[in-house]
């Protein structure tokens, strides 16, 4: 590609796993996905109030992990291999971010059961930029210009070229 800002890249892969409830089941899970990811999980908590599932906010019911860069890359190519190389269009969102599910961690390569944990499933997002998208996210947020916006075809076809995904219409 001759223009280096038109360059699609990785900017950040988040995995989570809602557990819905807090205690020991929470712990597990967070030192499951520090396993498969090398990174520290992060608990995610509750904004709302639902009293019939018995959720108030603050609670911890989930956990999260965020990776960049290398370890970003190195962790798809793994992810991809569990959904076998093959994602759906209704993946890839209009701004061309990507999201898909992993039914059971044990699909996961390099990933152990761990029977304390059980069968757990992992959702995956990958959002995708290219340089100067950080320009919006200064204190002087200034928009992106309609062409360096990342469209799904784009994406789908980032996604195929570079880690040979078969995408499904």
């Amino acid at each position: 590609m001759e223009n280096k800002m038109k360059e699609i890249r990785i900017e950040k892969i988040t995995m989570n796993v809602g557990v819905g409830e807090p205690g020991d089941k929470l712990e597990k899970v967070g030192r499951l996905l520090e396993q498969i990811s090398g990174a520290k999980s992060v608990k995610t908590m509750t904004k709302k109030r639902i009293p019939e599932w018995d959720i108030r906010p603050g609670l911890d019911i989930g956990v999260k992990v965020t990776l960049r860069g290398k370890k970003a890359d190195e962790l798809l190519r793994r992810l991809l291999t569990a959904v076998e190389d093959k994602l759906k269009a209704s993946n890839f969102d209009r701004t061309g971010n990507l999201s898909f599910g992993i039914s059971e961690y044990v699909h996961i390569p390099g990933a152990k059961y761990d029977y304390t944990v059980g069968i757990v499933g992992i959702s995956v997002a990958v959002t995708l930029s290219r340089r100067g998208y950080s320009i919006a996210r200064k204190r002087l947020a200034r928009k992106i210009g309609k062409t360096h916006v990342i469209k799904k075809e784009e994406a789908t076809e980032f996604i195929r070229d570079k880690y040979k995904v078969k995408i499904n219409d």
